[in-house]
């Protein structure tokens, strides 16, 4: 059995995942979410991608068996086990932007867009190769008449989980995401382990 990670609340991390691993996020104490970008390991302008995502999987409900694709129509991931059944693939990670514009009475944090940057920096990957996240457990329903969408709390309990398996050796961007609406007003942790 591998090792469970704990990424803090309000943080970021990224490693490597080679072709056939597993990986495993978990939602410790429910109801938060985790922004996942990847990159192909040797290439990091090879990025995962919401639009060919959305296109060659014909939905925008990602769950077990669906497969995130990336830009170059290659599959980077698969959803092999999947507890909650909801995520979103369509809102960009959380940055101060997103603070100043959402959230203007509360203290500026960088968000996952800069714990993002920060933890693949030594990857060679800057702000600008950060794609839209795949955002883990994030609820974002959607109107199917007029297309409004809002961000509500996650429907994770404590102890969910999703299951991912590498496709291909990849670079894992991770995050215990930052934003109020995202996590129902509180910040937790998210732990995640490789197999």
């Amino acid at each position: 059995m591998s090792q469970v990670t704990i990424i803090p609340p309000r943080s970021g991390t990224a490693f490597e995942l080679a072709a056939g691993q597993r990986l495993t996020i978990i939602d410790p104490e429910g109801s938060q979410v985790s922004d996942l970008v990847a990159y192909a390991l040797g290439d990091t302008r090879h990025t995962l991608s919401n639009g060919r995502t959305f296109d060659y999987e014909e939905t925008l409900k990602l769950t077990t068996g669906n497969r995130l694709w990336s830009n170059r129509s290659q599959v980077m991931l698969e959803i092999v086990e999947d507890a909650v059944g909801v995520h979103d693939f369509l809102l960009t990670p959380c940055s101060t932007d997103t603070f100043r514009h959402f959230y203007p009475d509360k203290p500026l944090h960088r968000g996952c867009f800069g714990n993002l940057a920060a933890a693949l920096a030594p990857y060679g990957v800057t702000e600008d190769d950060i794609p839209t996240a795949f955002n883990v457990f994030m609820n974002v329903p959607f109107d199917g008449k007029i297309g409004a969408i809002r961000v509500d709390p996650p429907a994770s309990k404590a102890g969910d989980h999703i299951i991912l398996e590498a496709r291909m050796d990849l670079i894992i961007g991770l995050t215990a995401c930052s934003a109020y609406a995202s996590n129902g007003g509180s910040f937790k942790p998210i732990a995640y382990k490789i197999a």
